[in-house]
């Protein structure tokens, strides 16, 4: 079967498509065939080596949603046959992929492969900004960075479904309406350094009970200083743009600053199902809705990392390995 594979770190050339064998799968493991596998900006941080110890010969990318094609000894919850998606499986740039089956969540009859793809990293991850990290109360206000990404523009459907009020931020004119179709009451324009004045216009100069940054470094300071009191900056992903080391003694008083991991939000097979089944269960209502930005070949893959790194790119992007 085919898979990306890379023999080094570096840019997104390092990445092939070859064939290759998997074996068959072990005790609580289960072969699935990737119907469709989500790009995440984390993809790319793991393709230049960065974050988790990576190995190399690797096949990158983690989420996706497939049909069950095998199954290892004694593993019951899964059979042959069924449909299923994963927030984290290593390995889903891949025609077919060994997942452990507590990482495995049964997908419904009314959410198709490329939805799924779409909803399990990025969806858990705005789910868990919205829940855990700061609880989006009726009336509160959010700043959403780079709103018209994939975790942006859920994240702006949850905080509405939650009562709150959205401001996103976009770095392109042609990107606003993706996000007010979403559901933001204003977007601005603009670096991610360059807003703090565009968004006290519309509050009326109210600071925000919340910034979501996804960007890093550049827009830091900017949304440190939109905070009201006992605010918080929740920081998530992957940067492209690392913040310096912080001195705690520096920050504003009575505001809350985090990086949470959506990995401690699922960190039980229980968590993993509750919360799942709360996004299909929206996305199967028309509560969320997710927008696939394109979708790629396995062969295109390179292709994909420039676009996802371009920042050029809005919604979703899905490889699909079995693409006519």
């Amino acid at each position: 079967m085919k898979a990306v594979l890379m023999q080094a770190f570096g840019g997104p050339d390092v990445m092939t498509v070859q064939d290759i064998h998997l074996a068959a799968p072990g005790p609580g493991q289960a072969l699935i065939r990737v119907m469709a596998a989500g790009i995440n900006f984390m993809d790319t941080g793991a393709r230049r080596g960065l974050g988790a110890a990576w190995s190399l010969p690797m096949t990158p990318g983690v989420e996706g949603a497939g049909v069950v094609m095998a199954i290892g000894p004694d593993v019951e919850t899964v059979q042959p046959g069924d449909r299923v998606a994963w927030h984290y499986v290593p390995g889903s740039y891949a025609e077919q992929v060994i997942a452990p089956v507590n990482q495995l969540v049964p997908l419904p009859d009314g959410i198709d492969f490329d939805t799924a793809a779409s909803l399990m990293m990025q969806g858990l991850t705005a789910s868990n900004l919205v829940d855990m990290v700061h609880a989006i109360k009726p009336g509160d206000v959010a700043l959403v960075h780079a709103a018209a990404g994939g975790v942006g523009l859920l994240l702006t459907q949850m905080i509405k479904l939650r009562g709150g009020k959205v401001i996103g931020r976009v770095s392109q004119a042609d990107k606003v309406d993706t996000v007010l179709a979403a559901g933001a009451d204003y977007v601005v324009i603009g670096r991610a350094s360059h807003i703090a004045s565009q968004v006290l216009r519309l509050t009326g100069g109210q600071l925000v009970n919340v910034v979501y940054d996804g960007t890093g470094a550049e827009g830091f300071s900017e949304s440190l200083s939109l905070l009201d009191y006992f605010g918080t900056l929740a920081l998530y992903g992957p940067f492209m743009n690392p913040i310096d080391p912080i001195d705690v003694f520096s920050l504003p008083r009575s505001i809350k600053l985090t990086y949470p991991s959506v990995m401690h939000y699922v960190r039980t097979r229980e968590a993993l199902l509750a919360h799942s089944r709360q996004l299909f269960a929206w996305a199967g209502s028309g509560k969320l809705k997710t927008l696939i930005g394109k979708r790629y070949a396995l062969e295109d893959v390179v292709q994909a990392h420039r676009d996802i790194e371009s920042r050029n790119t809005s919604g979703k992007l899905i490889i699909q390995p079995w693409q006519a």
